[in-house]
């Protein structure tokens, strides 16, 4: 029953560090965990004095926001769950959880290597408080952290010490509050739209979101993943001189690799509104193979900078017409050889690939393959 009657209110310490300072590990013992939720305790009751009447429990771990701020908070829910099945009144109603052996309780607790580089570091907290105070506990933490939600001195020494580091800021924040500050982030770099679907992502997932990149990529978040036009498909809708359609694909196809990178860190799968999901790449099939042309042939399409934006697979006529059979989009350098092998087997080919080195664009300004054989 205890469990069912308390509500959980997610909170973050998050530690800004001194340029060029990272922490020597990603995780505490239980014995740290515990020193550290004690000091955390004293501080967050000196903000918000009810926060005594909550369970408070503290994971060890450092993370990214990236890791916390994912479909489900899978963080936060993991401590929620570890510290509603600790008996009331176990260590005076705080509970810590660090590393046994090495290993953080439960993997969701345990940080990923690949994130631990960023300069702000967030350890997650959770306050379980009985129903009848979540509300005002929460409009209360909400106004006091905002405003004067810096760790205490002590807190942040033991830190220092404890991490090896230096810190700029150690200051608590609500979930909201970390909500905001990475969207403000996100805005600051030209990525608002991305934005849009993640927080649609995190707060509604029931709902659909569309939205448009800033250089006018359609994009719809629905059933937990995030559905993209092609940029095929982008190119069709635009118009320009061959020069700037080559540009304005290649710069496509950058923004998408962007977004990708950044929904794959945050566990949002995306996926083309119409093609075949695979792993790190887009796929589009576009017609079958006819059987009175040419055996199909894969082509790489190339800008600077870039390397292989897309792979078309075609095939030529006895006049040199091309026919193009599908496109796909390698999102990161390793996902090329899958995408070439994917499309060989599907059509029984060698994994020969074709160097272009540029984006083929047809007589109308299509992405396409040579109409004449390269040497």
């Amino acid at each position: 029953m205890e469990a069912q009657s308390l509500v959980a209110l997610p909170v973050v310490l998050a530690l800004e560090l001194s340029a060029g300072d990272a922490p020597s590990r990603r995780t505490l013992s239980r014995d740290e965990a515990a020193e550290l939720a004690a000091l955390v305790a004293e501080d967050l009751h000196g903000l918000v004095p009810q926060v005594g009447e909550a369970r408070l429990a503290i994971a060890g771990a450092l993370f990214d926001a990236v890791e916390l701020l994912r479909p489900g908070f899978p963080v936060w829910g993991t401590l929620d769950e570890l510290a509603r099945r600790v008996p009331r009144g176990h260590v005076e109603n705080v509970v810590a959880f660090g590393t046994h052996e090495g290993h953080m309780p439960a993997q969701p607790l345990e940080p990923e290597a690949t994130f631990a580089d960023g300069p702000m570091r967030l350890l997650p907290i959770s306050l379980l408080a009985p129903e009848a105070l979540a509300e005002t506990l929460s409009e209360q933490l909400e106004v006091e952290l905002v405003g004067r939600g810096e760790a205490g001195q002590r807190t942040a020494d033991w830190l220092m010490r404890t991490l090896g580091v230096r810190l700029e800021h150690a200051r608590y924040l609500s979930r909201n509050d970390l909500l905001a500050l990475t969207c403000v982030q996100y805005e600051h770099v030209n990525l608002a739209p991305l934005w849009t679907l993640l927080e649609a992502a995190l707060l509604t997932p029931y709902r659909e979101e569309s939205t448009l990149s800033a250089r006018g990529l359609a994009l719809l978040y629905r059933d937990g993943q995030v559905q993209v036009q092609s940029p095929a498909d982008w190119l069709r809708a635009h118009a320009g001189e061959p020069a700037q359609r080559a540009h304005d694909l290649a710069g496509v196809v950058f923004e998408l690799r962007q977004y990708a990178a950044l929904l794959e860190a945050h566990h949002l799968p995306m996926v083309l509104a119409s093609g075949t999901p695979g792993a790190g790449y887009l796929l589009e099939t576009l017609a079958s193979v006819e059987t009175d042309y040419q055996a199909p042939a894969l082509y790489a399409h190339e800008a600077p900078g870039l390397g292989v934006v897309a792979v078309t697979l075609a095939q030529r006529s006895g006049g040199g017409r091309a026919r193009v059979l599908a496109h796909g989009y390698p999102l990161h350098p390793n996902a090329l050889g899958p995408l070439v092998s994917e499309l060989a087997e599907r059509h029984g080919i060698a994994p020969d690939l074709h160097a272009l080195g540029r984006i083929e664009l047809d007589a109308d300004g299509q992405l396409s393959a040579p109409v004449q054989p390269l040497h």
